[in-house]
């Protein structure tokens, strides 16, 4: 049904202030059987919004303002980790500070999968398994290539732990994930020996060790350099399957992730008991029994969603990129072979070779993107006036969540965001919810943080990608 009029602007005036510009767009959101406000099936598209652009393909950074961003980000931002620079042998000081810093003891009550309380002696062994006191005075600096899709946790155990019985969407033990051929530093081993402790260029967690094959800072540098390659572009693909070798069949490579090709085997010979004609061969780590690093070759469809280098930095992209994952369920932490707010805005821009922190708080007040604050002293009508200032690829963070901006419509900006549901007035002053609990589209101005503020309302940071 169609918001009426009067309705909707008294509504426009309660959100917004009496602005003519917020009144016109809310009088034009319609509200779609999805109950998702202003959303249709059109806009559900990515040639919607690249339609929408005067300019779509006009390169906003070119490939080397790209690497200077890169470098300017690992230089300036504590969040992120240069592996180069790290000294050859590591003090114990900085090893147990990653470990410690990563996660403290809970505090409040944990409940497992199955709505059981996670017990003190259950939160004890965990703790203890980090074994604190056997990382040694100094030790050598040793070096891995993450092999398969890794979940990097809190601490060193599977065990999934959530705040509230029944919820089990945010498992408060799980950071992230890492892809194929990320290089890592093994910083610490667990109790048991079962888990590494592992320092990533955007991240320091937990992950289980047959995630990581250990090798030289040579090969594992020279892994990550090598030219040429293929990135994935599309949200995930996967390798060809292989009974010959099964550590790099049917190999899940997400968005972004970089794999170098094999250019030096006969294009007329099989690779694992297939022809490669239709196939890129490429070169992935793979993890010997005793944990050390070695690489195959395996077979990567050339219909899959690839591309011979990272893609251009334009609207256009930006939009496409984001849309395909759009319908994507909500994975906090990376999970459920997804991805959350954070880890969504920050894979699309990486297909473009953009890096980024990983976590929302990072991100937000990063000193090395440009970026605007907002505090208590912003008034209402000075938090609209950004807003409707927005452009495509624009990222705005409220407490705890990342929004990325697709375009203006009927006078306001909309948004894709990896995002648990929707809340908004209604025509009679009602609150209505939607659980989404999925990467989805929304228009910003009218989703309410809670009862009487919007998201607008609680904006902490603009970050915007750009000169």
């Amino acid at each position: 049904m169609r918001i009426p009029l009067l309705a909707a602007a008294a509504l426009a005036l309660a959100l917004f202030g009496a602005t003519s510009q917020a009144r016109d767009a809310s009088d034009a959101l319609t509200v779609p059987p999805s109950g998702v406000l202003g959303v249709g099936d059109a806009q559900l598209t990515s040639a919607f919004w690249v339609g929408l652009q005067a300019q779509p393909d006009k390169l906003i950074l070119d490939r080397a303002e790209i690497t200077a961003q890169n470098a300017k980000l690992l230089q300036l931002d504590p969040s992120m980790y240069d592996l180069h620079a790290l000294p050859a042998m590591l003090d114990r000081a900085r090893v147990e500070g990653w470990v410690t810093d990563l996660a403290e003891r809970p505090q409040h009550a944990l409940f497992d999968v199955d709505g059981k309380p996670v017990t003190t002696a259950t939160l004890d062994a965990i703790l203890a398994s980090r074994a604190l006191a056997s990382i040694p005075a100094q030790q050598k600096t040793r070096y891995g290539l993450i092999v398969q899709r890794a979940s990097l946790r809190a601490f060193p155990t599977t065990l999934r732990v959530f705040s509230e019985r029944g919820d089990t969407d945010i498992d408060r033990f799980q950071e992230t994930a890492e892809f194929p051929g990320t290089p890592v530093v093994i910083a610490h081993t667990s109790a048991d020996g079962k888990w590494l402790f592992v320092v990533s260029p955007r991240y320091a967690a937990w992950t289980e060790k047959e995630n990581v094959a250990e090798g030289s800072a040579a090969a594992v540098f020279a892994y990550a350099d090598k030219t040429p390659y293929r990135i994935v572009t599309g949200d995930s693909v996967r390798t060809v399957f292989t009974r010959e070798v099964p550590a790099v069949s049917q190999l899940q490579l997400d968005m972004a992730t970089r794999v170098p090709l094999v250019t030096d085997l006969p294009p007329d010979q099989p690779v694992n008991g297939q022809t490669p004609y239709a196939a890129y061969v490429i070169n992935l780590p793979v993890r010997n029994a005793d944990g050390s690093l070695a690489f195959s070759p395996t077979l990567l469809q050339k219909n899959t969603d690839t591309a011979a280098d990272y893609l251009s930095l334009t609207r256009a992209n930006i939009i496409r990129q984001a849309f395909k994952f759009l319908g994507e369920r909500y994975g906090w932490g990376h999970a459920y072979d997804g991805r959350d707010c954070s880890g969504f805005v920050s894979d699309v821009y990486r297909s473009m070779g953009v890096q980024m922190p990983r976590n929302t708080s990072k991100q937000a007040i990063s000193p090395a993107l440009e970026h605007r604050a907002f505090t208590a002293k912003d008034s209402r009508a000075e938090r609209i006036k950004a807003a409707q200032a927005l452009q495509v690829g624009d990222l705005v963070y409220i407490p705890g969540h990342v929004m990325m901006v697709i375009g203006q419509l009927h006078g306001q900006p909309y948004v894709i965001h990896d995002v648990g549901g929707m809340s908004y007035r209604t025509a009679d002053g009602g609150k209505k919810h939607v659980k989404l609990n999925a990467v989805s589209v929304t228009p910003l101005l009218p989703m309410l943080f809670n009862d009487k503020q919007t998201f607008v309302d609680r904006m902490t940071s603009i970050v915007r990608i750009r000169h």
